[in-house]
């Protein structure tokens, strides 16, 4: 559980070391920070949430001197058992994956605030007897206000859903659960949905405007560029995260999605 649910200040390390394929939901208390998430620009300004669901797809970061933020990161695991029993559930998630940020109004920040308080009070009551299971209740209720401030926003009904939604959602859980890092061809992925790779790319097309391979890819070469900048880290080691099958056909793969082999793209 320690590892599943971690809390921290500002936006520093986010989607790095053990947090690498966490959940982050932001509070903003003051200041403003401009992220680059999935090929779009967002700005989170004080009083906003942000729920970054993926974030292998953070591209830049550039916060204000005053920018104070609380991180609540949660194991993708972790959500799904937190995670209410509604409808509105994979709906939301989509849509968030397009649009991280929520503007709140005053009552729904300090509902926020005191959510976010609760948690991280909860969490050093180790010594409670139904300890993993309170820690999803307290988070629960976090997610249900996240989706009650969703709703509000962009003006959604709770029990409109569609199956390809339901569909799509699924597959998105697995590539944010870093399953891109083993294995990359839709049809592995159509599999494990039971459904055609023809189907699977068909939905992704008509939810989201993307193949499911151009996701796949996406999670893919976003958090490969992320390693890449790290010099602690050894290309071929890279490669072996990966799981390709040789380092010449790393760099092909880089040179194709970045434009530039993996050691003219370090620099």
């Amino acid at each position: 559980m320690t590892k599943d649910l971690i809390i921290r200040n500002g936006l520093e390390g986010i989607g790095e070391g053990e947090v690498s394929l966490h959940l982050a939901h932001i509070l903003c208390f003051s200041g403003h920070c401009d992220i680059r998430y999935n090929g779009k620009d967002f700005q989170i300004r004080e009083h906003d949430c942000c729920i970054i669901r993926a974030t292998q797809l953070i591209e830049s970061i550039e916060s204000s001197a005053d920018f104070e933020a609380k991180v609540i990161y949660a194991s993708p695991i972790f959500i799904e058992k937190s995670t209410p029993n509604t409808n509105y559930g994979m709906k939301g998630s989509l849509s968030l994956s397009q649009n991280p940020v929520m503007h709140l109004t005053d009552d729904e920040f300090n509902r926020c605030k005191e959510d976010f308080d609760v948690v991280e009070q909860r969490m050093e009551e180790t010594d409670h007897r139904f300890y993993d299971e309170m820690m999803y209740s307290v988070m629960r209720t976090l997610i249900l206000d996240f989706f009650d401030f969703h709703v509000r926003i962009n003006d959604m009904e709770e029990s409109s859903t569609s199956q390809g939604a339901h569909l799509m959602g699924r597959f998105i859980s697995m590539l944010e659960r870093g399953e891109y890092r083993t294995c990359r061809e839709v049809s592995h992925y159509a599999s494990e949905l039971c459904v055609t790779p023809k189907y699977l790319s068909e939905v992704s097309n008509h939810i989201t405007g993307h193949s499911a391979g151009w996701w796949i890819n996406r999670f893919t070469i976003l958090d490969i560029s992320r390693q890449l900048r790290d010099r602690s880290q050894n290309i071929s080691d890279i490669a072996e995260t990966f799981n390709f099958t040789s380092p010449s056909y790393f760099s092909r793969y880089v040179q194709r999605y970045l434009g530039e082999s993996p050691t003219e793209y370090r620099g």
